[in-house]
């Protein structure tokens, strides 16, 4: 039997940032469309990173590829939602990083989905694994937290 995920609390995540639902993002269903979620994790980790200096998009030598990413939904997101973004890092290897994120739909206190994201650093030149550079692993020390039960 698999166990049910539940949706985990604002206070499990070290680092917020904000999103706003477009007109765009909404299906016929009339809710945020399953891709866009995608679009959310990857903005807010990238972003995080850009602000804090340490990745340029055009120039940094190393840079992080998605490996993997999944995505748990709990309750709908709409537009014209505001989206508080939060964001952990549950592990932090040589060259890889897998990240938490989790979207919370205006003030609520439980997340709406929360999505799992990994990064592997690569060499932009010859896409060959090369360790976490030391400024980003300083940037993503301090989002470290030990993967809590919900």
């Amino acid at each position: 039997m698999t166990e049910r995920q539940v949706a985990t609390r604002r206070a499990l995540y070290p680092r917020f940032s904000s999103i706003s639902t477009r007109w765009g993002d909404n299906d016929s269903y009339g809710h945020v469309n399953n891709v866009v979620y995608y679009s959310f994790f990857d903005t807010a980790v990238n972003q995080h990173l850009i602000e804090c200096g340490v990745l340029d998009i055009a120039n940094s030598a190393s840079i992080g590829l998605v490996l993997e990413n999944q995505c748990r939904y709990f309750t709908l997101l709409g537009f014209p939602d505001r989206i508080d973004v939060g964001m952990r890092v549950t592990h932090l290897g040589n060259s890889s990083v897998r990240y938490e994120i989790a979207l919370f739909r205006n003030e609520a206190d439980l997340a709406s989905a929360v999505g799992k994201f990994v990064h592997v650093y690569v060499d932009r030149a010859t896409n060959q694994p090369v360790p976490i550079p030391p400024a980003v692993r300083s940037v993503l020390e301090p989002l470290m937290q030990a993967e809590a039960a919900a």
